[in-house]
């Protein structure tokens, strides 16, 4: 009989790991893909006005999941499933908020370490909103960043961030007026919004520079311009398949000519290849995969285990249906 299920909690995820140990999970499990050793379902996303349902799942080593949650005007509420993959039994139900901004940063970072300048010490920063602080946590943990350029249209909310950000990161930060502006210097920048527009342009950005466009993970978002694929020497992605289907700015740009220039992630860290002198803006694209947070999860059900952290669920057993009517026989 399977061993009993657990339940994790927020605040055991935040006891449970930190953003340089899923920096670590992260790359581990994508050299596991590049192996072929894990494998991605592709994003599914059911849009309803404004509100937008999503599942992202994997296999990796011994276990199976999926991550779900529906992102409303009014909250969300993500959950990470685990199932055993030779027996089908319930491993872990993780919540996962706190988990997808670790996830969500970290993918960045890992890119970021394989594609930006190694020198980095400015970052760019579009978006104050709950993603923000991971992903420049992000970048400090894998780059000499010594200070933080950040743009948000609102007044208010940039400079709220800002504050946030010194609190947090002990680092220079600027509030900025413009993504131009944010951009002027900057090794790194990253894209973090729910924009509907493109609002960088290529001639914005340094040569050199290394883009995490992270935030436009729906058909009805856009970040960047197309002219930075112009300049990009350098082209990755966490999962080719959901940028194929969602990324508006990836299918403008390669839906009729191909996705030979786009390379996973995975590939790019089995290369072995990093930025070379020669190499003008490199881009990185996100839109959240099962690998990711199945690498995430099975750490923390491995430390919640070793720790005796969670709490138990057992598993949960069959009964039979009422296929008919609940009236008594009739006598004969």
């Amino acid at each position: 009989m399977s061993a009993d299920a657990i339940w994790i909690t927020e605040a055991d995820v935040v006891q449970l790991m930190d953003l340089k140990e899923a920096i670590a999970a992260l790359e581990t499990a994508l050299r596991e893909e590049a192996r072929g050793e894990a494998q991605n379902m592709t994003k599914t996303l059911l849009q309803y006005g404004k509100n937008n349902l999503h599942a992202i799942g994997a296999k990796l080593g011994s276990l199976v999941g999926t991550k779900t949650w529906t992102h409303t005007q009014g909250g969300t509420c993500p959950l990470l499933l685990l199932w055993s993959a030779e027996d089908g039994s319930l491993v872990a139900v993780i919540e996962a908020f706190a988990l997808g901004n670790l996830r969500t940063g970290g993918i960045s970072g890992v890119a970021a370490d394989w594609m930006a300048r190694k020198d980095a010490k400015v970052m760019a920063l579009a978006g104050a909103g709950k993603q923000a602080l991971a992903q420049v946590g992000s970048m400090l943990a894998v780059r000499p960043i010594e200070r933080l350029q950040v743009y948000s249209p609102r007044a208010e909310s940039r400079e709220e961030f800002a504050r946030k950000a010194r609190e947090e990161f002990g680092i220079e930060v600027a509030a900025c007026a413009s993504a131009a502006e944010a951009c002027k210097g900057a090794q790194i920048v990253t894209l973090v919004t729910r924009a509907a527009q493109p609002f960088v342009k290529a001639d914005m950005l340094e040569r050199g520079t290394h883009l995490n466009a992270v935030g436009a993970i729906a058909s009805d978002r856009e970040e960047f311009a197309q002219d930075v694929f112009d300049r990009a020497t350098r082209v990755a992605v966490d999962n080719l398949p959901g940028v194929q289907q969602l990324s508006r700015e990836f299918m403008t740009r390669y839906g009729s000519r191909g996705w030979s220039e786009v390379m996973p992630l995975s590939k790019v860290i089995a290369s072995g290849r990093r930025r070379v002198d020669s190499d003008d803006i490199s881009l990185f694209k996100a839109m959240g995969m099962g690998i990711s947070d199945l690498a995430l999860g099975a750490e923390v059900v491995k430390r919640a285990r070793d720790r005796g952290v969670g709490r138990t669920l057992p598993q949960p057993q069959k009964a039979k249906p009422r296929f008919g009517s609940a009236r008594a026989k009739s006598p004969l």
